[in-house]
């Protein structure tokens, strides 16, 4: 009986299928349409503290990073991004959480149980993760002084540190 090659991946396709999932930042910015554009501008109700608008940190290096409630594995990039966060905020860097929930509660528990210093942001509505394209979670976008989007990552797992430092140092040196 004949081989039936329609079920087959070919091997360069099962590479870089495995290249993906072993090493996220070599796909994440793949086919991300707001990289080298400007960041959609947005203002957000934090769940403490004021309210923010990106397009007051201009000058800044933004990294925005989108959570849920319900995403288990949004807890380890979002207290690398805390640490780094303080680490470099003297040098221009400020951090920002956005939570995707559509219940407000599920939002101010997971952001009380992180414990991260940044904002920690709510759009409740989706439309801001809609503009800035979130298609996975945790997805971060790093935003350079000049408010172009120059960067993005999904689901970093326990490398989220070195991988947000890779981006962040050359847009603060900048």
């Amino acid at each position: 009986m004949p081989e039936n090659r329609s079920n087959r991946v070919p091997g360069r396709a099962l590479a870089a299928l495995l290249a993906c999932a072993l090493v996220p930042l070599a796909c994440g910015a793949e086919g991300y349409a707001l990289l080298g554009r400007e960041a959609p501008d947005f203002a957000l109700h934090a769940l403490a503290g004021a309210n923010l608008r990106l397009s007051e940190h201009r000058g800044d290096v933004v990294v925005v990073t989108f959570w849920g409630s319900r995403c288990s594995i949004c807890r380890g990039p979002l207290a690398a991004l805390d640490a780094l966060a303080a680490t470099y905020q003297s040098a221009g860097l400020v951090a920002v959480g956005v939570g995707v929930d559509d219940d407000p509660n599920a939002s101010r528990e997971f952001a009380q149980s992180v414990r991260v210093r940044f904002p920690m942001l709510m759009d409740p509505g989706k439309g801001v993760a809609r503009d800035w394209q979130v298609d996975a979670l945790p997805m971060t976008v790093f935003i350079d002084r000049s408010g172009k989007v120059r960067a993005v990552t999904r689901d970093v797992g326990r490398d989220a540190e070195a991988v947000y430092r890779r981006e962040i140092r050359p847009l603060l040196d900048e």
